[in-house]
């Protein structure tokens, strides 16, 4: 469960660096706090931002359902290609929302697996 534990740390230092990007954006479009929106390329770093939290909520309980009743190895494997799914989104998110669809479905995936192994796992465990 380490290896699972690793992946979910890499997922939040990912999410924090997504708070320094809309910082930066913040800066360089001119978008004073406690704006939310303003010049259409921060408004899209900041909903990546928003959005991977969103995504935060469903994963890491997921990750570690998973891990506990299905398999950490497997775990940390669909975790990976979550933050890798996250950047993608990201990368194509700030360049023009239409760009998005790859990243969203890289990062989707993994968590529709992870929650639903996670909890067939932990109903089997239950009933047997």
């Amino acid at each position: 469960m380490e290896l699972v534990s690793v992946i979910v740390a890499l997922a939040l230092v990912e999410y924090f660096v997504f708070g320094l990007l809309v910082g930066r954006a913040r800066t360089q479009f001119g978008v004073a706090a406690p704006a939310t929106a303003g010049h259409p390329v921060f408004d899209r770093t900041m909903r990546v931002q928003q959005n991977t939290l969103e995504q935060l909520a469903i994963f890491i309980p997921a990750m570690y359902l998973f891990g506990a009743y299905v398999s950490p190895r497997l775990a940390a494997l669909l975790g990976i290609i979550f933050i890798a799914g996250r950047a993608v989104y990201y990368r194509g998110y700030v360049q023009e929302a239409a760009k998005r669809e790859t990243g969203f479905v890289m990062s989707i995936a993994p968590q529709i697996l992870l929650l639903l192994g996670g909890l067939v796992g932990a109903v089997v465990a239950w009933l047997g």
